[in-house]
């Protein structure tokens, strides 16, 4: 039955593209247009017990009295802002604000160290960053080097050299003009990893959450009614859209949780019951550190929770099956990226075949593809591909041509995703073919942990490779050769990770880590890491 409903969805869909639209506005003033002021549109609560909670209408004001604060900074459209702040309430208002002149928020996790907010700010040339007192000593830090940086925008207790957000938010005028921009125009960008050179940012349009419209319908399958709520950081691709964007726009309200730090999976048992939540996403991490706590259905009332979707990482099916038996309920698995959030899923009606990703949503064309992009037979694994004219895939990589080049070949994007698809046209992640390590939920580089390790003085070269892990489903981890005179011990090992925690990010380093005499390479000296990383997964590493 779900396959002639599918064919159906797929035939009849139709993208609703206006030729001009405004992100911001088209998520927070339409719905303020239809009625919906009053409504709650944001619930915000953090470790403390502190809440925040705002209606579309204060949004609609929020957001215009921080465009009109950009524009007195003189900034506009174009302009590029890095953010740099937890899950606060701020981060929405910020953004949102941004969009509606036509300026451009690029998110940064806040575990991000000196080198990386250095080479994002340079490399994006953005004007000014937003940050809070927690996190803006990182910018200050690198400030000298980042010639573009003219403003930084401090939520919180600001310094003389900082600007303070609520002296310029109670300076500015509730009313704005709302910048008119095309829908191939840009709205905000997302920096996301490569295998070789330094990450590349990739640039959305003002079309974007209209171009996940299938993802709203199929995959989140929102309601009238619904609350909506993720663990990540707003800063992630996943949960801007899912627990951002993509529901703001429909109408649902959301709810941010600002932790303190690690993931603490009672509370959000407790969230799920005090706000009511309906539609909850996590990685599959996520859900298995949820099912740490015992007896979570009898301690809280979870009557409210009916749709869980998973991304980020493949969803095991032990996970999967798990969280049925304890809790009644499927978890939606989909696939995407940084470049296009969500495009392959299991959907609304759809029966589960837990392991796989699901199918294509409807209106999205994917194909999976042999290197010389032919079609590969049921069952063979290929290449992912999806069509250049999806309007919810990225434009291109931020002033990087020629990596933009190697993915859009023709009318179609090559994703670097592996996958399989089953007679019945299920979907299945195999693995990447460019070596990018997806662990807990992020996509990491081998470069930038290998970089990392480089800069310490016992390593004299390194292969960091993805490794099985019953909790975390992969973990990080690196084969190094020591500089004569170093030995190999556990004490060697915590140094080296907490290097790369204090290097590059917290969520890089290597969880596992082996000392080899060498590395396996090609002729021409490259390491092989697929090498590695399936002897890994076959259990039959020789160290």
């Amino acid at each position: 039955m779900f396959g002639y409903y599918y064919s159906k969805w797929c035939e009849k869909f139709r993208w609703e593209m206006p030729e001009y639209v405004n992100m911001g506005a088209d998520i927070i003033d339409r719905n303020v247009r239809l009625g919906k002021g009053n409504d709650v549109a944001v619930y915000w609560e953090n470790a403390k017990g502190d809440t925040k909670t705002l209606t579309y209408g204060q949004l609609e004001r929020e957001t215009n009295k921080f465009g009109n604060a950009l524009r007195g900074l003189g900034l506009g459209k174009g302009d590029r802002i890095l953010f740099r702040t937890p899950n606060i309430a701020e981060f929405i208002i910020g953004f949102l604000g941004a969009l509606k002149i036509g300026a451009v928020p690029i998110p940064s996790s806040t575990l991000f160290k000196e080198k990386e907010v250095e080479y994002r700010i340079n490399d994006s040339g953005a004007v000014a960053a937003f940050s809070t007192p927690e996190y803006v000593s990182t910018v200050e830090k690198v400030l000298a080097n980042c010639h573009t940086l003219k403003h930084i925008i401090v939520v919180g207790e600001a310094s003389e050299q900082q600007i303070s957000y609520e002296a310029i938010m109670e300076e500015a005028y509730h009313e704005c003009k709302i910048e008119k921009t095309h829908s191939e125009d840009t709205s905000f960008m997302m920096y996301t990893s490569g295998t070789t050179g330094n990450p590349k940012a990739a640039v959305h349009a003002h079309r974007y959450v209209r171009g996940h419209e299938p993802n709203a319908i199929f995959w989140a399958a929102y309601h009238e009614g619904d609350v909506v709520s993720h663990i990540g950081e707003l800063n992630w691709i996943f949960t801007l859209l899912n627990n951002f964007l993509l529901p703001l726009h429909h109408g649902c309200p959301i709810v941010v949780y600002q932790g303190a730090g690690g993931f603490d999976p009672e509370k959000w048992f407790q969230l799920i019951d005090k706000y009511g939540i309906t539609n909850f996403a996590a990685t599959p991490t996520g859900y298995r550190m949820l099912m740490t706590v015992e007896n979570a259905k009898e301690k809280y009332d979870l009557s409210s929770l009916r749709h869980c979707i998973s991304a980020g990482e493949p969803l095991p099916a032990d996970t999967y099956y798990e969280w049925k038996e304890r809790f009644n309920m499927d978890i939606m698995d989909g696939i995407g990226q940084t470049e296009c959030m969500v495009f392959v899923s299991n959907m609304r009606g759809m029966p589960i075949q837990p392991g796989s990703c699901g199918r294509p949503q409807p209106g999205f064309g994917c194909r999976i593809v042999d290197k010389e992009g032919n079609d590969v037979a049921v069952g063979e694994t290929g290449q992912l591909i999806v069509h250049r004219d999806t309007p919810g895939l990225f434009k291109e990589y931020w002033r990087k041509p020629e990596k933009t080049a190697e993915v859009f070949k023709g009318d179609w994007y090559w994703t670097g995703d592996v996958l399989a698809k089953s007679t019945d046209g299920y979907y299945w992640f195999k693995g990447r073919g460019d070596d990018l390590i997806k662990a807990s939920g992020y996509r990491i580089s081998p470069f930038e942990v290998e970089s990392s390790l480089a800069c310490h003085p016992a390593v004299l070269e390194s292969a960091a490779v993805e490794s099985p892990d019953e909790v975390r489903g992969a973990v990080v981890k690196a084969f190094i050769v020591l500089r004569e005179g170093y030995e190999a011990n556990d004490k060697l090992i915590k140094e080296l990770q907490e290097h790369v925690k204090n290097d590059a990010a917290p969520y890089k380093y290597p969880r596992k880590i082996n000392f080899v005499k060498e590395l396996p390479k090609t002729q021409s000296g490259k390491i092989k890491r697929k090498e590695l990383r399936k002897a890994e997964f076959a259990k039959v590493v020789q160290n």
